[in-house]
């Protein structure tokens, strides 16, 4: 079987990272990849929003399944223009994923359908939400509606934060259109959680759950990035929590957006915060997590591939209970000076190789080749994931692995993995 996936980062290299371990696939091409996912893959330079020219590839290279990683080109329909054209596609269709594409639209879902969330207001004039952040009990949450890479999302501790951020983003349009309307919810406070689930619009088969590490510095200190390391498994997280996730959130979900017309195949990821009442849903994601699948999938024994055509055929219920590795594993991104707002790239890294004998993994983000050279060539560059039977051995490995890797600016979080025992730390909602 040959595959297409759609994307260039950590996450998709390790989708792919994946795939190559499934007997049931004989080649992969990545769209457009990276420096490190061509290692494993045959990159195409086709841009992963060029909808009709990875339609025209994959139907010309007679392409089995094309798995899709960002977000973005499931917003803009990629997956209705390949059904248009009998070309197999693993992901929600457009309407589906404004789950994401649209927080509004998420958080009025949510009212209908009474998935427990943060209590929240919706603003699209700039007078009433400078009047509302004004007056709102803090800290108070602000998001933009649209898509904004993970980086949309300000905690204002006081007034004059507040108005600044909701000036940033309908203003001046720091995430573009993403910003026309905002959302403004309550803080919540508790443990933050990401757990995605394979589905295929009827059944729901939950992966393990992880926990990423949002801001950029080290004791969550810093702006919001895509992602600075996760880990996984969480193990605070016991069977009837997770039952308690699947039944009241996951299932829920799926449920109404069927009922809305808006069949959902593909991965749902929901990032919660376990408050004292119970888990809470701070934002839906039409994809799989990064950095959390970096952590989540080299812990899956089952066959991915198989996984996938099962979610496509409408067969999900015909796969077994998915199969994990009784170990845990630890992503730490290694990023460039400056992330997340203005990254310093082009600067030669050292160090790279192949660390299975430390059954370590490097998953590439962000790095482009010169000859022999690796070079920087974005804000995340590296992920460093390390699998150990216990989480302590899992992030003494990952960053004894780090101590290999070497590149002007590099910067990284030194406490990734430690949040899970920290049981009473507050975090944004």
């Amino acid at each position: 079987m040959k595959i297409l996936v759609v994307g260039g980062g950590g996450r998709e290299h390790a989708i792919i990272w994946k795939l190559k371990q499934s007997s049931l696939v004989s080649k992969i091409f990545a769209a457009p990849g990276n420096a490190g996912i061509s290692l494993i893959a045959e990159s195409v330079d086709i841009k992963a929003d060029n909808i009709n020219g990875l339609a025209d590839f994959a139907k010309k290279n007679n392409i089995d399944l094309t798995v899709v990683g960002p977000e973005l080109p499931l917003t803009l329909g990629i997956v209705d223009e390949f059904n248009q054209r009998d070309l197999r596609i693993f992901g929600p269709t457009q309407l589906a994923a404004e789950i994401e594409g649209s927080k509004v639209f998420a958080k009025e879902f949510m009212r209908k359908y009474h998935i427990p969330t943060a209590p929240y207001q919706i603003f699209s004039d700039l007078t009433e939400a400078t009047k509302f952040v004004k007056s709102a009990a803090l800290p108070v949450v602000i998001k933009a509606s649209g898509l904004a890479a993970g980086k949309g999302v300000v905690i204002a501790h006081n007034q004059e934060e507040a108005v600044q951020a909701v000036e940033r983003i309908m203003v001046q349009k720091v995430f573009g259109e993403a910003g026309t309307s905002i959302v403004v919810e309550n803080f919540l406070e508790g443990q933050e959680v990401s757990v995605m689930a394979f589905t295929d619009g009827k059944t729901v088969k939950m992966m393990l759950p992880s926990q990423d590490h949002k801001r950029v510095g080290d004791g969550d200190t810093g702006p919001n990035t895509g992602g600075m390391g996760a880990y996984c498994p969480v193990n605070f997280m016991d069977d009837i929590t997770l039952k308690t996730i699947k039944e009241h959130i996951l299932e829920p979900t799926i449920y109404g957006l069927e009922r809305e017309g808006r069949n959902y195949k593909g991965v749902l990821y929901a990032g919660l915060m376990m408050t004292p009442a119970g888990p809470k849903v701070m934002e839906f994601n039409c994809r799989f997590g990064d950095p959390e699948t970096q952590a989540v999938l080299p812990l899956l024994k089952s066959d991915l591939a198989d996984i996938f055509i099962a979610i496509v055929d409408g067969n999900l219920s015909i796969i077994d209970e998915l199969e994990w590795e009784q170990k845990a594993a630890v992503c730490v991104i290694l990023a460039s000076k400056g992330y997340p707002d203005k990254p310093e790239i082009g600067r030669r890294i050292f160090g790279l190789r192949d660390y299975s004998d430390m059954d370590s993994m490097l998953y590439h983000s962000g790095t482009r080749r010169e000859g022999k050279n690796w070079i920087t060539a974005g804000g995340r560059v590296v992920g460093v994931t390390s699998v150990e039977n216990d989480l302590p051995s899992a992030i003494s490995r990952a960053y004894n692995v780090i101590e290999n890797i070497k590149f002007d600016g590099m910067i990284y979080r030194t406490d990734i993995g430690l949040k899970s025992a920290a049981m009473n730390r507050s975090y944004g909602g």
